[in-house]
């Protein structure tokens, strides 16, 4: 007698967690790519990064969120947090991430906004990290005296096999639906997006804290050679494995221009660095992994602008893409 197949569930699934705590990390992770960029730096993540990954008859959609701003006031810091309570409201369970070990009022401040009746798992990131497991059994005791966490999942974000024990634990609370996307999609964000987002990750790294927050990527040009500007790029939608059997064929070439924009003349001078040198950096870097990403020779042009005030203003943060 055949058994009868398991039915397709699809979720959305919000990773929350206050800046700095592992949550793009846990999606690249999760969805097999990287797709969020990361930097030491607080407060990389600015918008919201959706990334797909579909194992057996569930598909997760993981929804990466800027982490909560309790400290700053300004528009940009606003507009993360619009992003993140939005998210929020729409999604069928949260991924609240924390440090293992470590609870501080940053983590309550999420915490408190979470939605009351949707399933919170609560995510122990950075095992590693802890030397005495048998201290985490008292944390974990006070943590469900904050909140009913439906499960919780002590791991690493950056293994495999955790992630992969993570989507196992997360797949019943799932709802029994159709997918929302094909099979090997990877992300609904463009591939233009995504190469600004590389830029600025770069930007954070090699600039450390020498750099202030008020800074950010704008894509002037992404052509592929041939072909027209192309403002709607399409979105990743295989992994590179897939997109290697398909063989065989010469590689593209993209020509990008982007604008690296900053507040203040003194911010113009830490991007580009003594010689030029540093922004060459930002840009070999940059273009060595957009030539990852997009399987593509990629020619690459980096100018650094100065606008004054543009993270508190409005017109400003709508034309670089924060909505």
């Amino acid at each position: 007698m055949n058994e009868e197949p398991a039915p397709t569930r699809c979720g959305l699934v919000a990773i929350v967690g206050r800046p700095n705590v592992g949550k793009s990390t846990l999606l690249n992770t999760l969805v097999g790519q990287k797709i969020s960029i990361t930097s030491s730096k607080a407060q990389t993540t600015r918008h919201r990064i959706t990334g797909i990954r579909t194992v057996g008859p569930a598909q997760f959609v993981f929804v990466d969120t800027p982490g909560f701003q309790t400290r700053h006031g300004s528009a940009l810091h606003r507009t993360m947090n619009r992003n993140v309570l939005s998210s929020l409201s729409e999604v069928d369970v949260v991924l609240f991430v924390v440090e293992a070990g470590r609870f501080g009022l940053d983590d309550a401040k999420v915490l408190a906004l979470l939605p009351p009746g949707k399933p919170v798992l609560l995510v122990a990131n950075k095992l590693d990290a802890v030397k005495r497991r048998n201290d985490l059994l008292p944390w974990l005791q006070g943590m469900q005296e904050r909140h009913a966490f439906a499960e919780f999942v002590p791991m690493s974000a950056r293994k495999e096999a955790d992630a992969q024990r993570l989507l196992e634990i997360l797949a019943p609370y799932l709802p029994e639906g159709p997918w929302l996307h094909e099979e090997d999609a990877l992300t609904d964000r463009s591939e233009r997006f995504l190469a600004s987002e590389i830029i600025r990750e770069k930007l954070f790294r090699l600039t450390g804290d020498e750099l202030p927050y008020g800074c950010t990527v704008q894509i002037d040009r992404f052509e592929e050679e041939g072909g027209a500007d192309n403002p709607q790029a399409a979105a990743p939608q295989s992994s590179p494995k897939a997109a290697a059997a398909a063989g065989g064929r010469a590689r593209p070439l993209y020509r990008i221009a982007a604008s690296i924009v900053v507040e203040r003349d003194a911010h113009k001078g830490m991007v580009v660095g003594a010689g030029g040198e540093r922004l060459k950096r930002i840009g070999s870097e940059a273009r060595q992994e957009l030539e990852r990403l997009l399987d593509a020779k990629v020619f690459l042009e980096l100018w650094v602008k100065v606008r004054s005030g543009w993270a508190d203003d409005e017109a400003h943060l709508r034309s670089f893409g924060y909505e």
